[in-house]
C-alpha cells in the first residue's frame, strides 16, 4: 500500500485542489455549487480560510494530491465562532483508500488544537453513504436531514447534518485567546 501524507495545503496545491473540486461538482452531489470555480477563485478561498485560522490539509500519495480537507466557518454569526463545518474532497481515482479517514482525522486535531469546540458535517444527499459512514467512524453523531432543499442533477436532493464535539466541547466556556478575540472568521 502506498503512503499517504497528510500535510497542510500550500499554494502549488490549488491546481490540484481545483480539478478534484472540479470533479465533484459536475460529476457528484458532495457540493451543491453547479458550476465549477477556477484556480483563482479557489486560490481566494484557501486563503480567506488560512487567513481567519481554519486548518486546510492535502493528502499526498508519492508527490500527488489525492483529496484534501479542510475546516471553516459554519455560520457568520460570531456566536458559532467555536463551530466549524468540515469539508473533504478526494480525487475520483483515490476513492476507498482511507484517505478521507486519514484526512478527517487529522483535520478534527488541527480543529482541537485551534480552540474550535463543535464540527459539524453538511453531507450533500442522503444517498452519500461513504461520507456518512466516514463522519460516523470517526465519531459523528446524526442530528438531522434536510429533505429535498437543493436541486442538482435533475433531482432534489437531501442535506445530512452530523456533529461531532471538538476538545471540551461544550462542558466549558471557550477561551478567547486561542481563537482570537477579535477575528472575523467570515471566508
Amino acid at each position: 500500500m502506498q503512503k499517504v501524507i497528510i500535510r497542510p495545503a500550500t499554494p502549488a496545491d490549488l491546481p490540484s485542489i481545483t480539478r478534484i473540486y472540479a470533479d465533484a461538482v459536475v460529476n457528484g452531489t458532495a457540493t451543491f455549487e453547479i458550476e465549477p470555480p477556477d484556480q483563482a477563485e479557489m486560490t481566494r478561498r484557501q486563503a480567506a480560510l488560512l487567513n481567519n485560522g481554519y486548518p486546510y490539509l492535502t493528502a499526498e500519495i508519492e508527490g500527488v494530491v489525492a483529496g484534501y480537507a479542510y475546516a471553516g466557518s459554519y455560520r457568520a454569526r460570531p456566536a458559532y465562532n467555536w463551530s466549524v463545518e468540515d469539508s473533504v474532497y478526494i480525487a475520483p481515482d483515490s476513492h476507498r483508500k482511507g484517505i478521507g479517514g486519514q484526512l478527517l482525522a487529522k483535520l478534527i486535531v488541527e480543529s482541537e488544537q485551534r480552540g474550535f469546540r463543535q464540527m459539524i458535517a453538511v453531507i450533500g444527499n442522503s444517498a452519500q453513504v461513504g461520507s456518512i459512514a466516514l463522519h460516523e467512524r470517526a465519531g459523528f453523531s446524526h442530528i438531522g436531514t434536510l429533505r429535498s432543499v437543493g436541486f442538482k442533477h435533475g433531482k432534489w436532493l437531501d442535506t445530512v447534518l452530523m456533529q461531532r464535539a471538538l476538545g471540551g466541547g461544550d462542558a466549558t466556556a471557550p477561551k478567547p485567546s486561542l481563537r482570537g478575540a477579535s477575528a472575523s472568521l467570515e471566508g
